[in-house]
This record gives structure tokens, C-alpha cells and sequence, in this order.
């Protein structure tokens, strides 16, 4: 609500409904096309739930967070992300994402090397519990000054704004279609 109330006038009412779908990937992502994926097959796994329920749903929403690995200078850098991948009712689509911060290489080893995965591995690194169900990951590692619900909303705010911005993506008829 927070994300998309300021791209219809005031006054405008939707309706947001959640619903949990599988991503098509493992439980923590470990590739920005990991992560790409899972954002987009969450969004078309709601397509196909609207189809055969015959819902009359506007915009189908996936969000997945994980991780991204990359080699600089010879070093492993390890950053959590959160992408969000955005479909509309024809078809069209776009992907946003939040940037990324960087992980302690002792999480990054536990998550990487050891396979545990991240919300387990940031509650013992962190000795907290439920960290990923509050601020996250995000919040622990910035001190609550981006929670993971604020890098989300980023992420989404990114994937509408070829929906909503024409003035700077041209028509709504350039957004991608995949």
C-alpha cells in the first residue's frame, strides 16, 4: 500500500492481497539470476493462480531476496539483495531492485560454504530470532536504518516506475514483455 498509493490519484481504492507461492529457486538465492527468477516466477506463479480463478487481479507482484556473488580483485563479495519483479494483466513486465549491502565474510561462509540458510544464519550471527520476519537482515547490518520491509518497497517503487513514469520510459507499451 505504502509503495503503490502514490502512483494512483487520492481517492483511488485497490485492493492488495497476498498470497504465498513457491520461486523456482533455492530458499536463499545466490545469483543475481537467482534472484531475477524467483522475483519473476513468484509474479507469474499469482498469473496462473488468477487465470484458474478467474480473479480480475490488475498487477502481479514477486519479491524474492537472497543473495549476489561477485569476484573483485580475486575476493569473494558477498551483498544481500531484494528484487521485485512487477506483471500487469496484459502481459507487460519490469524488474526493480534495491542495491545491495555487502555481508560479513563469517555469514557469507555460513550461508555459501556451509548451506544453512540466511534467515537461520543471520539469527545465530546476530544472536537475535525472527530477525527476517522484523527488520531483517537489512536492519541488522545497517542499524535499522534500512529495514528489509524499506528495501523491498524500494525494490517495488523500481519495478513500477516503467508502469507509471511514461514521461521517462515512453509509452506503458515499452515496458518489457518477457
Amino acid at each position: 500500500m505504502k509503495t503503490l498509493s502514490p502512483y494512483f490519484p487520492e481517492g483511488t481504492s485497490f485492493e492488495i492481497i497476498g498470497v504465498e507461492v513457491p520461486s523456482g529457486v533455492g530458499h536463499t538465492p545466490s545469483s543475481r539470476e537467482e534472484l531475477m527468477h524467483g522475483a519473476r516466477g513468484r509474479a507469474e506463479a499469482l498469473v496462473e493462480i488468477a487465470r484458474s480463478q478467474q480473479k480480475n487481479w490488475k498487477y502481479f507482484v514477486g519479491l524474492e531476496g537472497g543473495l549476489d556473488v561477485v569476484s573483485e580483485n580475486g575476493m569473494r563479495l558477498v551483498f544481500l539483495e531484494s528484487w521485485a519483479h512487477v506483471e500487469d494483466d496484459t502481459g507487460r513486465s519490469a524488474f526493480g531492485h534495491a542495491g545491495g549491502i555487502l555481508l560479513p565474510e563469517a555469514l557469507a561462509a555460513e550461508v555459501l560454504d556451509r548451506g544453512t540458510e540466511l534467515a537461520v544464519a543471520i539469527d545465530s550471527f546476530a544472536a537475535g530470532q525472527g530477525i527476517r520476519d522484523t527488520h531483517g537482515a537489512w536492519g541488522v547490518f545497517t542499524k535499522n536504518l534500512i529495514t528489509r520491509e524499506d528495501a523491498f518497497h524500494f525494490a517495488l517503487i523500481n519495478a513500477f516506475a516503467p508502469f507509471f513514469n511514461a514521461e521517462m520510459y515512453g509509452s506503458r507499451a515499452d515496458v518489457r514483455k518477457y
